[in-house]
């Protein structure tokens, strides 16, 4: 490119490698390169932590907006929602009807709920893939424990009665937390703690089925020791309002979460130009540009790379990305992308967490410090220290619901 006035850099989507990418893009600081991000949502999610808003955290650790982020950064923040992608005339067009060109692109727009056309999962089930859902999630499980107070003891169980499906990393995590959480809930509605039930179900012979199976077995112990009921080789064939259907169980049950799968953003296969894998992932060369366009990249959740699908491979993408485009205007010749295994850090109720780094294992509160400790790090990555301190700390403050589970603290403060 040798006229850097006309050269502008979009970054679709606000996430982990979005954000990365556009903050390298800043601290480069191109002359004559305009970057702009645009975003559906004005806040970053930081998804690492979203279990914790359902079991009445502070959303603010979770909800970062974009503008503290990119702060006096030369980054453009535009609130819009890409519909249609035009790679031959190299322009995007957005819900709000603007248009925004460019001459080169990185599309981080993520991965969303997959349903597999199960009937009755979609309409009834809980999704857990934003701070919406998470939010709506748990403010359902206030108002059910709330009915359930006055309900007849038949009903109490099923109003209590908690599914997880799907034992990967989010459902794990959500199940620990749960178990903990439903019974300070049922103690603070006069509710007897033995009646609810936090189910975890898996299609796979094992929970956390991409994992080492020895840590599959820590985990389902520790699982199991905090009341989890744990069900594998399930497939869950369909569900009505109150009833869930499997291969060989029926459940009454209020609350079901849907956390087994994932595909990435349906506007990617309505682009001219891509290539998709079998899991419909688009197609990238080894410097993470969309297989036969040059210019345009592809990085998180929709890349076909290895370890895709993981925050630190998202993060690991947009440093690259943001390397190779100030490259490609330079002339120069583009860094490859050599993927990294992410490192485990599966939280597992408060204090137990189980870390896997390459052949080392953790276990416990040691587990737990460094999965702390990793998202301090994390936030440093992309606010100033007190921002990032902050947003640190506000994790550990409730923000409940219904003012029966308010802290004293809280109900002190209201009144």
């Amino acid at each position: 490119m040798k006229n850097l006035q006309e050269t502008k850099v979009v970054i679709v989507g606000g996430g982990f490698g979005g954000v990365r990418t556009a903050l390298n893009l800043a601290k480069i600081n191109l002359p004559g390169a305009k970057i702009i991000l645009v975003s559906n949502k004005p806040h970053f999610e930081y998804h690492a932590a979203l279990y914790r808003v359902v079991t009445g955290k502070s959303p603010l650790e979770v909800c970062i907006p974009l503008n503290e982020i990119f702060e006096n950064k030369n980054v453009e923040v535009v609130e819009d929602k890409i519909v249609k992608v035009d790679l031959t005339r190299k322009v995007l067009f957005g819900e709000s009807g603007s248009k925004y060109k460019f001459n080169f692109l990185v599309a981080a727009l993520g991965s969303e709920t997959a349903y597999f056309d199960i009937p009755g999962l979609k309409e009834y089930s809980f999704g857990f893939k934003s701070i919406t859902e998470a939010l709506r999630l748990k403010n359902h499980l206030h108002e059910v424990f709330a009915s359930c107070e006055k309900a007849p003891k038949e009903e109490k169980v099923c109003l209590v009665h908690v599914v997880v499906v799907g034992a990967g990393s989010s459902g794990t995590e959500l199940a620990g937390e749960l178990a903990l959480y439903t019974k300070e809930m049922a103690k603070n509605h006069n509710i007897d703690p033995s009646l609810v039930t936090v189910d975890l179900i898996e299609v796979a012979p094992r929970i956390l089925p991409s994992l080492p199976e020895k840590v599959s077995k820590k985990v389902d112990k520790h699982l199991r020791s905090l009341g989890v009921n744990i069900f594998v080789n399930r497939a869950i064939l369909k569900e009505e309002i109150k009833q869930v259907y499997l291969h060989d169980i029926e459940m009454k049950v209020k609350t079901v979460i849907w956390t087994a799968g994932v595909k990435p953003n349906n506007l990617y296969r309505e682009v001219k130009g891509l290539e998709f894998d079998s899991k419909g992932r688009v197609l990238v060369d080894e410097y993470l540009q969309a297989k036969g366009q040059q210019g345009v990249f592809v990085i998180g959740d929709a890349a076909s790379t290895l370890y895709s699908g993981t925050a630190q491979t998202a993060i690991s993408d947009g440093k690259i990305v943001g390397e190779n485009i100030y490259r490609l205007i330079k002339g120069k010749h583009l860094v490859k992308n050599t993927p990294k295994k992410p490192v485990t850090a599966i939280p597992v109720g408060t204090g137990w967490a189980a870390v896997v780094i390459g052949l080392v294992e953790l276990y416990g509160s040691l587990g737990w410090s460094l999965r702390r400790l990793a998202d301090f790090r994390f936030f440093l990555t992309i606010l100033p220290f007190k921002k990032a301190l902050l947003a640190f700390q506000d994790g550990k403050t409730i923000c409940e619901t219904c003012s029966i589970c308010l802290p004293e603290t809280e109900v002190k403060a209201v009144i």
